[in-house]
């Protein structure tokens, strides 16, 4: 374990130093490329720091998923593809290793080569690479998984293909991508783009395959059987040409592993404690103290792991639709804040124990600060203050609650504000100028109990405004369906944002893509403070600024009031069959994230 939080951070802050100061440096091919400074490994590693080098293969293991699927190709915007096949069976040039803010070492790139000014990236790939039915990843393969991802394929793929002046075969293995944009993050995110078989797809629709076919990656896992809506079997590909790779060895372990389909988390949460089920994650602290502890548990043969982790909070809770009225009056959305009972909703649903979100950045050194913006966050926002929304300068913080259940003060500041935007109670009803009543509609996930739980809460608080609330509940092929149009008021939100924020930050909320069917933005925020803010990080010249304009950004952002922030997911709990091992002695700094688990863990019978 880890002595302490602050170890990463002094760190990650010498290694900005020594990013700036290398900068002078000739471009030559490297094993890894980190955003600041040198990649932490040296070139002859042995394995990543977070796993166990000598962990045994074997064994199968079977998670859960809510909801069900209608596409086994996770690469395209259309269709619904269990999310975890893009992570088990697909690998890309560079791979990621989350012990470091963000850094990438060697994967079906041998080595990776840049200029200072990261104005373009060369990959040389490794002889050896290949897809899982045995024929070489090419140059060829790379080039056109580039343009299909970037023209054809999912949305979260075509900014980054956007900044792509050119690409080119520069030698029997070598690609070179040239940027038509100043980011320094570009090299980095074009190592992470997933590779996939050319020659599958001549004379077909790749947009179109749905279940009738599944990509073919280099990844250790191949699909081997499914039933739609039911289950995806997965096993580890025995020619799987990476095994002995260092960036791979003590990952990858189980020789098969299994997603099993659920109507909602009740049932899949019951399929557990029979034994269907080898683990799963739990998010409510509540429930982890008082209902795990089931005769599995009491006996041993399941184990409750709980994994901490340094990242940023990001931010979970309810985001409103700023495109629609009434939502595009910040008073109207500050009203919904204040309304929001945190610590009633917070004890009820984890018996308080969870912290609660204060900003996109918090629990990180890229957080706003308390009290007015100063220094260079303030000599950075001065130039949009006409556009800011109120708070962003002077200062904001989320509303804190009077103890009750009621909650009347901040009940009669949200009125008050109502009312400055034009609405009044009538007749029990809260309404306009033009005498419409204010109702609005929750979409969920059917499976989301959680939320709904919270949304019924919250519902009784609305009502004492006159505001009435319907929750509208649907299943997973809807509500993919109506959030990728944007047809919603309100609907639950999650964004997880790293130590290094970069390019992910416009799909979140850059203004570009603010109204585009498919958005990430789900807020609809657009705005130049926003988009200036994004574009000094990837641009920033020294760490000052780079952390100056991510702190800003949190400023615009949470004062912006898009989002009715819940509690924080501090700590990772897994619940797990006593079989199923992780090294829980040399945690990486960003804890249980997607790949963690099932990459690091391995099983043992004893």
């Amino acid at each position: 374990m880890r002595p302490g939080p602050f170890l990463p951070i002094r760190a990650l802050t010498g290694a900005i130093t020594l990013f700036f100061l290398a900068q002078t440096a000739p471009a030559q091919p490297q094993h890894g490329i980190a955003m600041y400074g040198a990649p932490a490994l040296p070139p002859d590693y042995k394995a990543l720091p977070y796993v166990n080098p000598d962990a045994p293969k074997g064994g199968r293991v079977v998670f859960g998923n809510t909801g069900g699927f209608d596409s086994l190709n996770p690469f395209v915007q259309k269709g619904t593809a269990p999310w975890q096949l893009r992570f088990w069976g697909y690998e890309s040039l560079m791979g990621r290793s989350w012990d470091e803010p963000f850094t990438l070492y060697g994967l079906l790139a041998a080595s990776v080569e840049t200029p200072p000014d990261r104005s373009w990236v060369e990959f040389t790939l490794r002889p050896e690479a290949r897809f899982s039915d045995g024929s070489p990843v090419t140059v060829e393969d790379v080039i056109w998984s580039y343009e299909t991802l970037g023209t054809k394929g999912h949305l979260r793929y075509r900014g980054f293909w956007s900044r792509v002046a050119k690409i080119e075969q520069t030698g029997p293995r070598r690609v070179r991508l040239t940027f038509n944009t100043p980011d320094r993050e570009l090299a980095l995110i074009a190592g992470m783009r997933p590779i996939l078989k050319k020659a599958q797809w001549e004379g077909k629709d790749f947009t179109a395959s749905g279940l009738s076919e599944a990509p073919i990656g280099s990844g250790p896992y191949v699909v081997t059987g499914f039933e739609a809506g039911r289950y995806v079997t997965l096993k580890r590909n025995p020619d799987y040409w990476g095994r002995d790779l260092a960036f791979r060895r003590g990952t990858e372990n189980f020789d098969e592993m299994r997603i099993e389909f659920y109507g909602d988390a009740t049932v899949l949460f019951e399929a557990f404690k029979s034994g269907a089920l080898s683990a799963v994650r739990e998010f409510n602290a509540e429930k982890w103290q008082r209902q795990y502890d089931f005769p599995a548990v009491t006996r041993g043969d399941v184990v409750k792991s709980e994994i901490s982790n340094q990242r940023p909070s990001g931010m979970t809770g309810l985001v409103m639709n700023s495109r629609r009225a009434p939502f595009d009056d910040w008073r109207v959305r500050q009203a919904l804040i204040l309304a929001f009972n945190f610590d009633y909703i917070n004890d009820t649903m984890t018996g308080g124990v969870q912290p609660r979100i204060t900003s996109y950045f918090s629990n990180s050194p890229l957080a706003m600060r308390p009290g007015p913006a100063t220094g260079r966050v303030r000599d950075l926002l001065l130039p949009y203050a006409a556009d800011l929304p109120p708070g962003a300068l002077d200062g904001y913080a989320l509303p804190e609650g009077d103890g009750t259940a009621r909650n009347r003060t901040n009940l009669r500041a949200a009125m008050a504000l109502l009312t400055q935007a034009g609405w009044h109670v009538v007749d029990g009803e809260l309404r306009n100028a033009e005498g419409e009543p204010m109702r609005l509609s929750v979409l969920l996930r059917q499976a989301d109990g959680e939320m709904q739980r919270v949304v019924d809460l919250y519902t009784q608080a609305l009502r004492r405004l006159g505001i009435a609330v319907v929750a509208d509940t649907v299943d997973d092929a809807q509500y993919t369906t109506r959030t990728a149009a944007l047809d919603f008021d309100l609907t639950s939100f999650r964004r997880d944002l790293s130590l290094s924020p970069g390019n992910e930050q416009r799909l979140y909320w850059g203004s570009a893509d603010a109204n585009q069917e498919g958005s990430r933005n789900l807020m609809g925020v657009a705005s130049p403070a926003v988009d200036a803010m994004i574009d000094t990080m990837l641009t920033s010249d020294t760490s000052e600024d780079f952390t100056a304009a991510t702190r800003a950004l949190d400023r615009v952002l949470t004062a912006g009031a898009y989002v009715i922030p819940i509690w924080a997911y501090d700590v990772s709990r897994i619940a797990h069959v006593r079989q199923m091992k992780y090294p829980a002695d040399r945690l990486p700094i960003y804890g249980d994230g997607v790949e963690y688990m099932p990459d690091a863990w391995w099983w043992q019978e004893n």
